[in-house]
């Protein structure tokens, strides 16, 4: 069977008659037979569209981390908390930093 894009002008017409003399007769048939209109075009109706819940997302993704944590061997990771620094060490690194830039704006005069 030859692709679409090599057919010529004139056979792609002779294809569209074709098909719709076939769709006639499928229909007349499907008259005869007492058959649904609807299946003599050859469409079946749309399905409808399944939506996920948030929680079943979640559950899901949860599932999927366990198991790749199995595989790699190791837990699956925790929130990390962000590292807090006392008021001393904040101040002690304040001062250190101010003298680094000092140093540097007097390198540079």
């Amino acid at each position: 069977m030859s692709s679409i894009t090599n057919l010529s002008a004139q056979q792609l017409r002779k294809a569209a008659t074709l098909k719709e003399r076939i769709q006639s007769l499928e229909k007349e048939l499907n008259q005869l037979l007492g058959s649904p209109a609807a299946s003599a075009g050859g469409l079946a109706p749309k399905k409808k569209k399944f939506t996920m819940s948030a929680a079943a997302r979640a559950k899901i993704s949860a599932a999927a981390k366990l198991r790749w944590a199995k595989i790699k061997g190791t837990k699956p990771a925790a929130k990390k908390s962000k590292g807090k620094m006392s008021a001393s060490a904040k101040a002690k690194l304040s001062a250190k930093m101010k003298a680094v830039w000092a140093a540097r704006k007097a390198a540079k005069k």
